[in-house]
């Protein structure tokens, strides 16, 4: 039954006697638990059968006589045995009114030590031991705390800090795979589209050079940020593409230190470009022709040597024969560290290693480093040989730091032929 006098319109305040005590949950659905009073047993004013019809004034009278009221952490013991103290410290729910047996269950250490009578030792020691038991019990509940934050919060936070380092090194192993496989796919040449060709070199931004073939620039070419140089060759320089079938049939079938990597290629219609490993140094003849000498007779020796290693490679290490028919300078590159690398495969040939000597008897070359058999058969065959003459012509400028035919020389400077003034 309500109480009007205590009641007002935000709160309600109720009388539960006898059985009605069991009807809590049935209360105004807005209503939360808050305390209950006891006021039955032997000193109750009417027997529980008739507690139902209690008037108001009874109940007044039945709290007036006086009864017990149990604050938190008092000895529960105190007036109740110690199977009684464990009964009452079962939690009930506020919500439902039926024993919540988790918490019973996570409470039931600390409750055991909490219903111990300490009323009953003597009262010197009674202070230290309830001082004691009651820090094992706080202990209990932090333990159990720690215990829980660590199984349900802990656990499951290194689990998948586990499994996201697992998916990390994967992820990381895989990412490696897939760079080394489009590496690997970079190291034979791969065929661009014209608009490939335009990004790779930002739309021919930066130039390198130019030459009667066309025009050279420079290009970054992903994944891996590799450098590049974007060779475009003319339109008209070559009507039938033989230079540009020459560089790809050869150089794009090989991979050695000493001669420039054909990364790729694009044709499109006339539109023909060869994208090469970018040579940072730039060519050697912008060395060796210096009015200071550039380089030391050691360093000279070492590019001569990675020269001619190249030259060999071409001749004795492939399955066919590449012969290059163009030996000069302006055709051997340098990367960082100085390390020729035979370039400029427009007028190579691919021949049988088991053909001693060529038939093609096509003028090829430069005047200055072509070899006599290339004008006429009175000097011989053409055969690798051609090569091995121009690199000589190659190392006399080298070592001579002037041009075996220099029409700009000026008159303290012999125009003569330099070869054959060097044989004289």
């Amino acid at each position: 039954m309500p109480v009007p006098c205590l009641s007002t319109s935000r709160s309600f305040v109720y009388v539960l006697t006898g059985q009605q005590s069991a009807l809590i949950q049935s209360l105004e659905p807005s209503c939360g638990y808050l305390a209950m009073t006891p006021l039955g047993g032997r000193d109750s004013v009417a027997p529980v059968n008739e507690s139902l019809s209690l008037s108001y004034a009874d109940v007044v009278k039945s709290m007036r006589k006086g009864f017990r009221v149990q604050f938190p952490f008092r000895d529960r013991t105190v007036g109740g045995s110690f199977k009684q103290c464990l009964m009452d410290s079962i939690p009930v729910s506020t919500s439902t009114g039926k024993t919540d047996w988790f918490g019973t269950i996570l409470s039931a250490d600390t409750n055991f030590l909490l219903c111990i009578p300490v009323h009953q030792i003597p009262s010197r020691y009674r202070m230290p031991l309830g001082i004691m038991l009651y820090a094992i019990a706080y202990a209990l509940q932090i333990r159990k705390m720690i215990a829980a934050l660590c199984r349900f919060l802990l656990m499951p936070l290194a689990v998948l800090v586990f499994l996201a380092h697992k998916y990390w090194k994967t992820r990381v192993t895989i990412d490696a795979v897939e760079k080394f496989l489009r590496m690997q796919q970079m190291l034979g040449p791969t065929r661009y589209a014209y608009t490939d060709i335009t990004a790779i070199t930002g739309h021919f931004r930066e130039k390198l050079g130019q030459g009667g073939y066309g025009s050279v620039y420079k290009g970054v070419l992903l994944p891996g940020d590799l450098h590049v140089a974007v060779k475009m060759l003319n339109g008209n320089s070559n009507c039938n593409g033989e230079e540009f079938i020459s560089e790809v049939a050869t150089i794009g079938m090989i991979h050695h230190v000493n001669v420039v990597r054909l990364v790729g290629f694009c044709s499109e219609e006339m539109r023909r470009a060869l994208v090469y490993e970018h040579m940072p140094r730039g060519s050697l003849d912008k060395y060796i022709f210096l009015s200071e000498r550039s380089f030391s007779w050691d360093k000279i020796n070492e590019i001569a040597l990675g020269i001619a290693r190249g030259i060999n490679y071409l001749h004795q290490g492939c399955d066919m024969q590449i012969l290059h028919f163009d030996i000069k300078p302006h055709n051997i590159l340098l990367d960082d560290n100085f390390v020729p690398k035979v370039a400029d495969f427009g007028l190579a040939k691919l021949y049988p290693r088991d053909k001693s000597f060529v038939s093609d008897r096509a003028l090829r070359g430069t005047v200055g480093y072509m070899a006599p058999e290339m004008v006429s058969w009175s000097f011989g065959v053409i055969s690798g040989k051609s090569d091995v003459y121009s690199f000589g012509m190659l190392l006399l400028e080298m070592a001579g730091g002037r041009r075996n035919v220099d029409p700009n020389a000026d008159s303290s400077k012999s125009k003569a032929y330099y070869p054959s003034w060097v044989y004289d």
